[in-house]
């Protein structure tokens, strides 16, 4: 069965009308589409603060007919988006979650440090994927979703804040040939690469576009328009990606 995933990242919620307004944008062209996705993935930043206050306009926000499927990235603050986002306990660990859509096995998880803006998949995060890759059915696929990418993109930005000891994924995904991708956020840029044999998919971001470089000495473009990616994942877990942008 061919699977389509919408992917929004980055939405940096903040309580100011122009950071609403993105994310409200973004999310009203999904709900508008001829044909509904099978679900949306938000790869992190949600908030830009961590206030439950911003996270209780995430949750109005990101009201769907269809899953909402987030993970947290570095603005984000674990105990407040349990509770004012998935209505859960608070709680400091790790945010780690697996949906199940449409025959395919999404793991949202949580590459967050508290405090700092790079990332890691601790011990328990990698050991909780490790299991729950394993247990899927036999010639299930599986698409594995966080927030820092853990490749460098070319830009001194994001660069400064990957993935710290990627070769622990590496090695995870070495194990488990049935995730046909790795897709992240963080980079505020669309771009697409290879990692340990996988496509590596970094998700455009609703709040701001990184400028390459080669394309002017200012970092954050404001003016571009909040981007999205469409995932398409065939039954052979192959996947196509689409970028779009909201105007």
């Amino acid at each position: 069965m061919t699977v389509l995933l919408a992917q929004i990242s980055d939405l940096h919620l903040d309580g100011s009308e122009r950071a609403a307004r993105r994310a409200e944008r973004v999310m009203d062209h999904l709900r508008a589409l001829p044909r509904p996705v099978d679900a949306v993935l938000v790869t992190g930043d949600i908030a830009d603060h961590g206030t439950e206050a911003e996270y209780e306009e995430a949750a109005r926000i990101l009201a769907a007919p269809f899953p909402v499927l987030p993970c947290p990235g570095n603005h984000d603050a674990r105990p407040a988006y349990r509770t004012a986002l998935l209505g859960e306990e608070s709680g400091t660990g790790p945010v780690n979650r697996v949906h199940h859509i449409a025959g395919v096995a999404i793991l949202m998880c949580d590459s967050t440090i508290p405090g700092r803006d790079e990332g890691r998949l601790d011990e328990a995060t990698l050991a909780w994927m490790d299991t729950t890759l394993a247990e899927l059915p036999r010639g299930a696929r599986a698409l594995i979703a966080f927030h820092q990418p853990p490749l460098e993109l070319h830009h001194p930005l994001p660069d400064s804040c990957m993935l710290e000891s990627p070769g622990d994924l590496e090695t995870l995904l070495d194990a488990h040939p049935q995730v046909a991708a790795v897709l992240t956020g963080h980079a505020h840029t669309a771009a697409a690469t290879t990692f340990a044999g996988r496509p590596l998919i970094v998700g455009p971001a609703t709040t701001w576009t990184l400028r390459m470089p080669w394309e002017g000495d200012l970092a954050a473009d404001r003016d571009q328009p909040p981007g999205l990616a469409f995932h398409v994942l065939d039954d052979d877990g192959r996947l196509t990606t689409h970028y779009r942008v909201v105007s």
